[in-house]
Order: C-alpha cells, then sequence, then structure tokens
C-alpha cells in the first residue's frame, strides 16, 4: 500500500456536512450538524453513548436515510454517489464481525474476494501493518477483543481507503490495546496521509490521538475546532511561583485583572479576564522585585471541558 499523501490539496474536506439531521418520527437523533474534515488528519467524533454519533456514521456512508441536508464524502455526494464515494473508504461500524472458526487470514482473504484483484494482493501487507502477522494462521475464535479490532482495521485496509471511518474503535480495550491502537491510528494519518474519523466517548484517548474534534450532545455539535483551541476555550487560569509568595499574594490582592486568587502548594492559582492579562501580571510582580520561577497556564483536559459544556446544557435545559 502505498502513502495516500492526502494532506495535500486533493479538492476539499475529506467528510462535509451541512446541516446533517435525522429524525425517527418524532425523536430527532441528529440535529442540524455541520462539519469539515480536513484530509489527512485524525478527527475526533465526540459524545455521550446515545448522543447521535453512531447514527451520524450511518448517514455518512448511506447506510440510513438522510431526513434534511446534505453529505460529501471525498468531495461526492452522498447517497446520490455513494458506490463512487466508498470505493475508496473503510469502516467499522460498531464492534467488527468475523467467521470464529476460520483463521485471521481465511477472514481477509473472504472479505478480498468480493472486492478486487487489488485487495487480495493486500492480505498480506494489511496483515504486516496491524502487527497480526503472527497470528494470521490462529483461529479467530482465539483473538482477544483488541485483536479483533485490528483485524477490522485490517479489512478497512484491503481497499486501500483514502478515509477510514472508525466507530468506538477503542471501546473495551485494556490500556495496552489502547496504546495499539492509538499508534496504529497515528501511523495512518503521519505515514500514510489517510485521514481518519473516528467516534468515540473516551475523551482521553482522543485528546491523545486526534489534531481536531467536534462534540455532539442530544444530537447537537456544540464545539468543533483543534484540540488545542477546543481545550484552551474559556480558560484563563494561571499558576505563578515566586521567591516571595506572600509578598505577590498581597500585590495582585487587588489587581482587577485577577479573581479567585489563591494559594495553591508552593506558589498561587488565579483567574485572568484575558490571555494577554498574563505578560501584565509578571511584570507587575518583577517590577515590583519579585522573581518569578514559574508562570504557567493552567491546561484543562479535553474531557474536563466536554463535562463543563455539557453540563451547562443540562443545567440550561
Amino acid at each position: 500500500m502505498q502513502p495516500i499523501h492526502a494532506n495535500q490539496d486533493h479538492g476539499g474536506p475529506a467528510l462535509e456536512t451541512a446541516g446533517l439531521t435525522k429524525r425517527f418520527g418524532d425523536r430527532v437523533a441528529v440535529d442540524d450538524v455541520s462539519l469539515s474534515v480536513p484530509r489527512g488528519t485524525a478527527y475526533g467524533f465526540l459524545g455521550h453513548n446515545g448522543a447521535g454519533k453512531t447514527t451520524l456514521i450511518r448517514m455518512l456512508l448511506g447506510l440510513t436515510g438522510i431526513s434534511e441536508g446534505s453529505v460529501s464524502v471525498l468531495g461526492l455526494p452522498v447517497p446520490a454517489e455513494r458506490a463512487r464515494a466508498l470505493a475508496r473508504v473503510g469502516a467499522i461500524v460498531e464492534e467488527p464481525s468475523f467467521y470464529p472458526h476460520l483463521t485471521g487470514r481465511e477472514n481477509l482473504r473472504i472479505a478480498a474476494a468480493v472486492r478486487s484483484p487489488e485487495a487480495r494482493s493486500r492480505v498480506d501487507g494489511a496483515l504486516h501493518r496491524v502487527g497480526l502477522e503472527k497470528r494470521a494462521e490462529d483461529r479467530v475464535g482465539t483473538y482477544s477483543l483488541g485483536m479483533r479490532q485490528r483485524l477490522g482495521l485490517a479489512r478497512c485496509l484491503l481497499s486501500d481507503p483514502e478515509l477510514l471511518v472508525l466507530d468506538e474503535p477503542m471501546n473495551g480495550l485494556d490500556p495496552g490495546g489502547m496504546l495499539d491502537m492509538r499508534m496504529m491510528i497515528r501511523s495512518l494519518v503521519e505515514e500514510d496521509g489517510r485521514t481518519v474519523f473516528i467516534s468515540s466517548h473516551l475523551l482521553d484517548e482522543v485528546e491523545k490521538t486526534c489534531e481536531a474534534a467536534a462534540i455532539i450532545d442530544r444530537g447537537r455539535v456544540i464545539a468543533q475546532g483543534p484540540i488545542g483551541e477546543l481545550v484552551a476555550e474559556g480558560a484563563g487560569e494561571l499558576i505563578i511561583e515566586c521567591d516571595d509568595t506572600d509578598r505577590a499574594l498581597a500585590l495582585l490582592a487587588g489587581e482587577p485583572t485577577v479573581r479567585d486568587l489563591r494559594r495553591e502548594g508552593r506558589g498561587l492559582r488565579m483567574k485572568l479576564h484575558g490571555p494577554a492579562q498574563a505578560g501584565q501580571i509578571n511584570a507587575q510582580l518583577v517590577t515590583a522585585g519579585v522573581t518569578v520561577t514559574r508562570l504557567e497556564p493552567v491546561r484543562r483536559s479535553l474531557e474536563e471541558r466536554f463535562l463543563e459544556m455539557t453540563t451547562r446544557l443540562e443545567v440550561a435545559a
């Protein structure tokens, strides 16, 4: 399998939706979702179980109808040109299933047989790519969940996809299995140039794996963008350590740009009205003769931001 080099310009986003909506009777499962997933990236789609992640993936792949809105996959409209669009897409929707009495290699050969001669020639390479070449002759019934997830990824690679759509690929894996899956996804993006769209409720793993993400709650996207921006948005907290904590506390106690000033460990922690205020705080302390040994913005995790945003919605409901 040759590198895709999908980070180059190939005509727009790998996935794009506009006003995508899915109704089941009176219930709205996906509500007015607009996404743009750049090519050559790992993109997370985050939400609680039942938030609408799998329903959206089924619409992306043309597996369920669209009530309103539009979907474009690799520049082609779905469902109008579904077959052409999905020819270069590999997908795992929910847990992958296999014939347990057959070996890993036999399962892949069966999958390849209904595709193309090129797919049949990729079986060995796909097994190697996911680290299963030494277990390829073992029956899948003896595989762990992590190995079955790897085999599912190998099956996706038979079509040499530009885009991989993975629904909860780390669900149920132990820490070692999560690390292996994360490293495989990163290599598919960084070494091959593929695009990987990952739905998950495991926020820590998405933060470690993806460059960007969208957060869905009750069928609506409530935030999206680069991981760094999602984490930083609304932060504004600062930790300071210095040679005279008592004096620094007295100097900053009446500062109008500072709130929630308190001691923490060997230093001070505070909230600022804006990120630009950190430099002013540092200058104020240094001018007053206080030696600042640490000045660090507080970086919250994606999980903290997610819980903050979804809790805010619950309070407003």
